[in-house]
């Protein structure tokens, strides 16, 4: 996260799914997981929308993140999504996050950013969809966690430029997992949560995204 978080909060069952998704590969287009935590400070306004759409207006905020994906992450999972407001003022992320556990790993894919590009230390390169990505880890010690207050490893892939937003665009997440591991940067074998995520801290804002 963009600052040590106190705790998660407000998880809940987002997308109703149609006849077509019950059935073979369209299973895992629909969402089923809707996340908007915050810290406190300022004012954050988040909306679960139908379908894998949400929004959220921010102002003057303390960390906060929202976003609409998946319960269970898959390393081979493409995902989908239109940010068709973008809008930071300030530190924002627009990015794909989620957890694994056995090891315990905190991994983001950012597409776009606000005031500040998060880094750490480097490991090397992988182009994907378009664009080439930067790739980070970075440690949190004693830092609050999915399960608590934990000293666990950030994966980073960082878009070099920001992504254009307004338009249908995909993440194929199996390129930059098959890059991490090239790099010695190896995932849990268990998987948490998985979302397309607007993340803030002490800045003002709006989005609107969604994710299939």
């Amino acid at each position: 996260m963009l600052k040590s978080k106190k705790k998660m909060i407000t998880i809940a069952l987002a997308a109703t799914m149609s006849l077509g998704s019950l059935f073979g590969a369209t299973a895992s287009a629909a969402t089923d997981y809707w996340q908007n935590w915050t810290d406190g400070g300022g004012t954050v306004n988040a909306t679960n929308g139908s379908g894998g759409n949400y929004s959220v207006t921010w102002k003057n905020s303390g960390n906060f993140v929202v976003g609409k994906g998946w319960n269970t992450g898959s390393p081979s999972r493409t995902i989908n999504y239109n940010a068709g407001v973008w809008s930071p003022s300030g530190n924002g992320y627009l990015s794909l996050y989620g957890w694994t556990r056995n090891s315990l790993i905190e991994y983001y894919v950012v597409d776009t950013w606000g005031t500040y590009r998060p880094t750490g230390t480097f490991k090397g390169t992988v182009t994907s969809d378009g664009g080439t990505y930067d790739i980070y880890t970075s440690t949190r010690t004693n830092a609050p966690s999915i399960d608590g207050t934990a000293t666990f490893t950030q994966f980073w892939s960082v878009r070099q430029s920001k992504r254009p937003t307004g338009s249908n665009v995909a993440i194929t997440f199996s390129n930059h997992v098959n890059a991490w591991k090239k790099y010695g940067m190896n995932l849990g074998s268990s998987w948490s949560y998985q979302i397309l995520a607007t993340e803030g801290y002490q800045s003002s804002g709006s989005s609107n995204v969604t994710v299939w």
